[in-house]
Order: structure tokens, then C-alpha cells, then sequence
């Protein structure tokens, strides 16, 4: 019953969005659009977002095989330290394929929850910024930019939600909200932020006819990826830490981490866990907006 409710939710929540999306997009054009055209804009997108994450996460796979590896090697018969060494035993014992085994399998996983989660953040900016105007009947200026970059980070919390809630069995959707949420959010929002900051700004002339490079942009992916995994990170390592461990709550694993361990401890594993994820993220994000291009897909609402 609770499974069901969680995904009528979704559902819900998923329908709204576009429904407010539509209305947006309809109410700057002044006209009605096809309903074919709205299929085929929506199913462009998803390909985009799926495209972007099987590309991302094949990017990284030998990081991810490594790191299974890694997690799984017999403590009394180290065969590697690090990620060069490990790298070089796995090219040296199982060749090539060895660094990209069970990358489909993991594929499969996350094709489908980056195409909801891009989907689902361009559909969520654009009706929670239309519903902003509408309430308020301002536009997102220069001197509102601090409330444009608070609206984008609700629109990847939305994404968030959604991708896990749609892509997930809903016994892991709980435990993983609590981590995907504010990383997801953080991811997009940095991104976006960094973006508009460098084309208005033109710092060190990285800007050229208001288009950023396909370098600069990846590294904006690479900064919303470290801030998100910098900010997120903690909150996974307790999650994982009460897996193992019986904490009455969240805040008690929290303090005993810390009362036992030192602050320290909420970030083990940090850097070489990143040495995988900011990457990643900056080639999701660049993928994305490279493969929309390709298809032609509107980008979004004007600021």
C-alpha cells in the first residue's frame, strides 16, 4: 500500500510539472502547440538525458569496476594499492574489457534515471519559473539572481524526487532520498549559476558570442560535481553507516560519527570517491546540452 501510494505521488507529481511546463510554454508563445510536437520535444529530451548518462557512466567504469575491487578485496591478500596500481593489474590480468565489466548492467540502471532526471529539471524550471512570475509578476533580473539560483535548486530537488522515486524500488527510494535530494539539487543549480555568472561576466574571455566552450563548460560541471559531492557526501556516509550500525536516527549516527571519530570521519573516502563523480557529472551535463543541440531541442524558457 505504501509502494503504491509513493508511486501515485510521483505520478502525480510528474503530470504537474508537465502540465505547468506546457502552460508555460504555451503562455510565451501565445499559441497551441501540437500535441505531436510535445511528444516529440519530450522524447528528444529523454534520449538526451539517457545519452548523457550512459556516456558519463561509461566514461567512468574502470573508476567504478576499481572501486568494487576495491570494496570487495581480501584484507590478508592485497593484489593493489591505489587507483594506478589497481588499474594497471585489472588492464594486466583481464585486458580491456576488464575495466568496463558490468558496465552495462549499470548502464541499464542509469540510462533511464538521467533521462527522467534531466527531463524532469527542465520541466520543473520552467513551471516553478512561471509560477514565480505569475505570483509576482517580476522577471528574473540581474538583482533577483540569488532567488533564480534558489528556484533551480528546487527544480533539481523536483528532478531528484522524481528520477528516484520513477527508476527505483520504492524500499530503496527512502534511504537514497535523503543523500539524492540536495546533491541532485546542488548539481543543477551550480551548473546553471556558473553558466549565467561566466556569460554576463566574460571573465579571462572564456565567453565568445554568449556561447561557452565545450571545456568551460565541462568545467562547470566539475565545480557543481565537487560542491554537490562535497555538500552530499556526509550525509552518505551515515547512510551507509546505519546500514551496519543500529542508531536510533540519522542525528544519532551523526553525533556518535563525530563524538567517536572526529568531524573528519563524515568525509573518508571523499577524494578518491570524487576522482570518479566530478568527472562523471561534468560529462552528463555537456553530453546533455551537446546531444539536445544535435536534436534540436529548445533549451529553456528565456531568464
Amino acid at each position: 500500500m505504501a509502494s503504491e501510494d509513493v508511486k501515485r505521488t510521483s505520478d502525480s507529481a510528474v503530470s504537474t510539472i508537465v502540465n505547468l511546463a506546457e502552460e508555460a510554454k504555451l503562455a510565451s508563445e501565445g499559441v497551441k502547440a501540437p500535441t505531436g510536437h510535445v511528444l516529440l520535444s519530450i522524447a528528444k529530451s529523454l534520449v538526451a538525458g539517457g545519452v548523457a548518462g550512459g556516456v558519463s557512466r561509461t566514461a567512468v567504469a574502470p573508476l567504478e569496476r576499481l572501486k568494487i575491487l576495491l570494496q570487495v578485496q581480501n584484507p590478508h591478500s592485497i593484489k593493489y594499492k591505489g587507483t594506478i596500481q589497481g588499474l594497471k593489474y585489472i588492464w594486466r590480468t583481464e585486458g580491456f574489457r576488464g575495466l568496463f565489466k558490468g558496465n552495462g548492467t549499470n548502464c541499464a540502471r542509469i540510462v533511464p534515471n538521467s533521462a527522467v532526471k534531466f527531463f524532469s529539471y527542465e520541466e520543473a524550471s520552467k513551471g516553478i519559473l512561471w509560477f514565480y512570475r505569475q505570483q509576482t509578476g517580476n522577471g528574473m533580473t540581474t538583482s533577483r539572481c540569488s532567488t533564480h539560483t534558489l528556484l533551480r535548486l528546487g527544480a533539481g530537488a523536483c528532478a531528484g524526487i522524481i528520477a528516484m522515486s520513477a527508476t527505483y524500488p520504492m524500499d530503496m527510494v527512502r534511504g537514497r532520498l535523503t543523500v539524492q535530494v540536495p546533491y541532485v539539487g546542488l548539481n543543477f543549480a551550480v551548473y546553471e549559476s556558473l553558466k549565467d555568472w561566466l556569460i554576463k561576466s566574460r571573465p579571462f574571455g572564456l565567453v565568445q558570442d554568449s556561447e561557452l566552450s565545450v571545456l568551460t563548460r565541462l568545467a562547470c560541471g566539475a565545480a557543481a560535481g565537487t560542491v554537490g559531492q562535497t555538500v552530499a557526501y556526509p550525509l552518505d556516509v551515515i547512510r551507509r553507516r546505519m546500514q551496519m550500525v543500529e542508531y536510533t536516527g540519522m542525528v544519532d549516527a551523526f553525533r556518535k560519527t563525530v563524538r567517536h571519530e572526529g568531524f573528519g570521519a563524515l568525509y573518508k573516502g571523499l577524494v578518491p570517491n570524487s576522482v570518479k563523480v566530478v568527472p562523471s557529472i561534468a560529462i552528463a551535463f555537456v553530453t546533455y546540452e551537446v546531444v539536445k543541440d544535435v536534436l534540436g531541442v529548445e533549451m529553456r524558457i528565456s531568464d
